[in-house]
């Protein structure tokens, strides 16, 4: 009986001290299985928050090291890694869009001489997507105003905006950084510039008698800004070490294609683009996301298709144009001049691209040849209007 009546007490203080050990247990048993499919699959844990903030090595940011000594600047740079880090998607997307478009920036920004720090500047503008626009109106990769835009040499009208457009945006972002930083000698204050403009900055710096960025006191935005950049640049820059972990499947694919010259007299429907491509309309709208609306402009216009298509596009193209234009005026399309000079060098014809502070006449005088002729390759009229980034056709012999 003795036997049996110890039996039922342990019994019984097991089951009054089992809740508590489960309570006792079960933070540790997500952590527990987590180790155990690690060992299993071998795959990195992601590190706790607290070690991911522990700067083992200087940071440098366009040459400059950050002062990540200093508390405070330790403090802003450590909010900007953890909560840049508390959106992994967002940090995911940002890896696998750079191997699709950031081979093409660190070419335009290493043909401007700048460093190529800055392409993270984009990273924080835009999340390298090109229609994201913010409600003070900026658009594009490098969220450019209108009127910076236009500054710069983007042209931005009813059919094109060309903050969207990669190639030229990069270069005029290119140009105004590098304007930027001439004005301010150093690549903090420049960025910062490029956040809250150059005269506030300027202000500020006046006001405050500093001209250090890290003792300025500026708006938590402008503040912020710089270091979501330099946050973004540790992140990807050290990306397998949060737990970022990618096979070559994985990324987007470099973003690859041929472009084509189209001179038309009057706005054509993309989607002779499209059929001449072999193409949707979809395809071309996405690699050409400056196109607005579902027509190009008269005169000349310069579009990328996916690469390898382009060996009958210019063929084919002819051919839809004659069809869409009989359709269109119920005659022949050989009455329409039609012009496709093709960059693959089917047709070698002279383009000038309109540089800021030119026009018509000057650039008519600079190639020894007529304004009317210059009017007439390009479709325009004498009330024309020209922009920076414009391209025109030149050569005298087309």
């Amino acid at each position: 009986m003795e036997i049996k009546e110890r039996q039922i007490n342990i019994c019984i203080h097991i089951c009054h001290v089992l809740p508590f050990l489960i309570l006792f247990f079960l933070p540790v048993l997500p952590s527990f299985a987590e180790q155990l499919h690690h060992l299993d699959s071998q795959e990195p844990l992601v590190p706790s928050l607290v070690e991911s903030i522990r700067f083992s090595k200087p940071l440098f940011f366009c040459g400059s090291k950050i002062k990540t000594d200093e508390q405070s600047v330790r403090e802003r740079l450590e909010k900007e890694v953890l909560l840049a880090l508390w959106d992994r998607p967002q940090v995911i997307l940002w890896l696998k869009r750079a191997s699709k478009f950031f081979p093409h920036m660190e070419e335009i920004i290493r043909q401007a001489g700048l460093p190529d720090d800055l392409k993270y500047v984009a990273v924080i503008e835009s999340g390298l997507r090109p229609h994201v626009s913010s409600h003070k109106g900026a658009v594009g990769y490098w969220q450019f105003l209108r009127s910076t835009g236009r500054m710069y040499g983007l042209k931005i009208n009813a059919h094109v905006d060309e903050r969207r457009d990669l190639f030229k945006s990069t270069k005029s972002a290119c140009r105004y950084l590098k304007e930027l930083n001439r004005q301010f000698d150093d690549w903090f204050l420049a960025v910062a510039a490029y956040n809250m403009g150059a005269r506030g900055l300027k202000n500020q710096i006046k006001i405050q008698e500093s001209y250090d960025f890290y003792s300025l006191y500026l708006s938590e935005e402008t503040q912020r800004y710089v270091f979501k950049i330099i946050a973004a640049k540790y992140i990807m820059e050290n990306f397998s070490k949060f737990g970022f972990v990618f096979s070559r499947e994985d990324y987007y694919p470099l973003f690859k294609f041929d472009r084509i010259t189209i001179n038309s007299p009057r706005e054509l429907p993309i989607t002779l683009v499209a059929k001449a491509a072999g193409v949707s309309f979809k395809t071309v709208k996405d690699y050409n996301p400056h196109l607005r609306g579902y027509k190009l402009d008269r005169g000349v216009s310069s579009i990328l298709i996916p690469k390898g298509l382009l060996g009958h596009f210019e063929e084919n193209f002819k051919e839809y144009y004659g069809k869409w234009l009989a359709s269109k005026n119920g005659r022949s399309g050989k009455q329409d001049r039609l012009k496709v000079p093709l960059d693959a060098g089917i047709h070698d014809t002279r383009i000038h691209k309109v540089r800021s502070g030119e026009n018509l006449a000057l650039i008519a005088k600079k190639y020894n040849i007529r304004l009317s002729s210059l009017m007439k390759w390009n479709n325009l009229s004498s009330g024309s209007t020209i922009y920076p980034g414009d391209k025109l056709i030149v050569d005298q012999n087309r």
